[in-house]
């Protein structure tokens, strides 16, 4: 195929990528402009306000200043004040990273080398600059390296993901460095090359059958208080428009939710605001901000609240449980068990820092005052899952040498009673 042509074809993918993702807030708010509102305000204020949003949801950082008039009318302590607003709802940045690897596999398909990635990733960058530029204004003030980097290295990476394996085969720098990485990994031990992947395994698998459960577990809570969600949707009284906003909004904020779930099963929990705290040992909200989907939330302690750390102790166990018998086949003879110790410790780490990190992802500021807390302490949550990890993950290795040790003595008795039946 034409390189022209790919480029051209590999710019409009990064075009529909920036089109989907500005476009979920500035749909629904055209529709209510339209609806709603009578053409009364330019809509060139949707677009800044979409522009802001989707920022944020690439992790941009935004200073905002309300008039006086609508802070006095909020009437939240600090509301005359600029404030920062860095919780970033994480759905933009997933589906900007899914559009990545999208068309990363198409150009490793095409065999154009580094001809679509870098003119996708080039558009993309293009159409940031003009997407940051175009949200400059008093009332909400983007901060501009993060508005010009974060959104196309989250867009790069999904590409670089989707054409991996083009980067290891042509040639240049990107396979020197490649076979570099792998000639320092073969140099390694052999047992440490096996601890290693093992860990990172078993870490991931952890992770990400926590968040899998919460996720589960989140559904369950919506379906479950539908009712009290469509009471908060009707007290609102945003109409039709309004709701589709709000609708929409939260649907972006669901893997921030997800993540908050988790952080719950861990133990630490989340604030929604600067003294509240939602976990196992108690809950204690305060204020909320107007969200129906906050309404499946527990309002009460729980008494059976601490269950819920059965979900990253089970989860390690079972990886455990799972990965020990490839791993001590790999090992081999010889001392085993200061690797296998080494191997839950990875994993202990490795799941620890997933779900720290995801905890800072989720998190961060939300308004003023009190709202400058919202989401999980990272520290503590990916501290406290990696204890649980290790002490989950210790007693799986231990559950499994066990049956390793009983399997032979029932092989040797099964083989003795067919000798005496021979016999």
């Amino acid at each position: 195929m034409n390189r022209t042509l790919i480029a051209l074809l590999a710019a409009l993918e990064s075009f529909l990528a920036v089109a989907i993702g500005v476009g979920i807030s500035l749909v629904p708010l055209s529709i209510m402009w339209a609806a709603r509102l009578d053409l009364d305000i330019g809509w060139d204020v949707f677009w800044r306000a979409s522009a802001d949003i989707w920022l944020v949801g690439h992790g941009v950082d935004l200073t905002i200043t309300l008039d006086p008039a609508l802070a006095a009318a909020i009437a939240l302590p600090g509301a005359e004040l600029p404030f920062l607003v860095s919780i970033a709802p994480l759905s933009f940045a997933l589906i900007t990273i899914l559009m990545g690897v999208r068309l990363g596999r198409k150009s490793l398909e095409s065999g154009a080398r580094f001809v679509g990635p870098v003119a996708a990733i080039s558009t993309f960058g293009g159409l940031t600059v003009l997407i940051a530029i175009s949200a400059l204004q008093a009332s909400a003030m983007p901060t501009m390296w993060m508005a010009l980097s974060f959104p196309t290295a989250f867009f790069a990476l999904g590409v670089f993901i989707g054409a991996r394996g083009e980067v290891g085969h042509s040639g240049g720098r990107a396979e020197r460095v490649q076979k570099r990485v792998v000639g320092w990994a073969g140099s390694l031990p052999q047992q440490v090359r096996i601890v290693g992947a093992t860990a990172l395994r078993g870490g991931v698998i952890v992770a990400t059958s926590v968040i899998a459960l919460s996720a589960v577990t989140l559904a369950i809570l919506v379906i479950g208080n539908f009712s009290t969600i469509l009471g908060l949707y009707e007290g609102l009284q945003g109409g039709g428009g309004g709701s589709l906003i709000l609708t929409a909004a939260q649907l972006m904020f669901m893997p921030n939710f997800v993540i908050w779930v988790a952080s719950w099963f861990i133990g630490t929990g989340f604030a929604l605001g600067s003294g509240s705290l939602v976990s196992p040992v108690g809950t204690d909200l305060g204020l909320l901000p107007s969200l129906p989907v906050l309404g499946a939330l527990p309002t009460a302690d729980m008494a059976f609240g601490f269950l819920g750390l059965l979900v990253p102790i089970a989860s390690a166990f079972v990886a455990a449980l799972l990965l020990r018998p490839k791993l001590v086949h790999a090992l081999g003879t010889g001392p085993q068990l200061r690797w296998i110790f080494a191997t839950v410790v990875g994993i202990a780490l490795v799941g620890g820092f997933l779900i720290g990190f995801m905890s800072w992802a989720s998190g961060g500021a939300a308004g003023p005052g009190r709202l400058m807390d919202v989401g999980p302490n990272a520290l503590r949550t990916g501290g406290i899952a990696a204890i649980e990890f290790l002490i989950a993950a210790s007693l799986g290795m231990l559950a499994s040498s066990r049956s390793d040790h009983r399997e032979p003595r029932e092989k040797t008795a099964t083989a003795s009673d067919s000798a005496q039946k021979i016999s």
